[in-house]
């Protein structure tokens, strides 16, 4: 339960305002159809965290635990300096794709636009961290449709209501209570 309520958690605070986030905004925007909108940035984010869960379950498999350890808490303490960083949607040349419909364009568009993301990123290091994939997986998946469901469905007032600058540093300092953890070898993350 600690692994899905935790995913859950970072994965939801570190969306907010993210690009991803941006995306979904601006295609809820362009198809006026929230549902497939949300369905695509469901598929699209089980692929792509289950691609990423693996990732973080293979690394635990060949990597020394003290070494794993050091670059998991490392890895969080980088992630907190990484949320405190605004993303904009211009940061990266992924678009809705012409000529397809809502559903097909928030899939790709939203797949292509995670690789790499803090969410993504910090999936690995869940995974790395948890024992139960799925369990992650879940969560972070949950947390993605937690920032995004609303947005989608409320569009434009919503997002530019949240107070962006205080959801960052909480963010931040969660990554980094767990960066903290993972380095003193605290017993829950070892």
């Amino acid at each position: 339960m600690e692994a899905f309520l935790v995913s859950v958690g970072v994965v939801a605070l570190a969306e907010i305002g993210d690009k991803t986030q941006l995306l979904a905004l601006v295609l809820a925007t362009r198809f006026r159809r929230p549902w497939p909108v949300i369905a695509g940035v469901l598929v699209a984010t089980l692929l792509n965290h289950a691609a990423a869960g693996f990732a973080g379950s293979f690394v635990t498999s060949f990597i020394d635990p003290t070494w794993l350890r050091w670059i998991l808490g490392l890895s969080f303490l980088a992630m907190a300096g990484w949320a405190l960083i605004p993303d904009t949607l211009t940061d990266t040349g992924a678009g809705p794709a012409k000529g397809h419909g809502a559903f097909l364009t928030t899939l790709i568009a939203f797949f292509l636009v995670e690789i790499g993301d803090k969410t993504q990123i910090a999936t690995v290091a869940l995974a790395a961290r948890y024992p139960s994939l799925a369990t992650v997986v879940a969560g972070t998946t949950l947390g993605m449709l937690v920032a995004n469901v609303p947005v989608i469905l409320v569009g434009e007032a919503a997002a530019t209501r949240l107070p962006l600058q205080p959801i960052r540093i909480v963010t931040a300092l969660i990554f980094a209570g767990l960066g903290i953890l993972a380095l003193t070898g605290f017993q829950g993350f070892s």
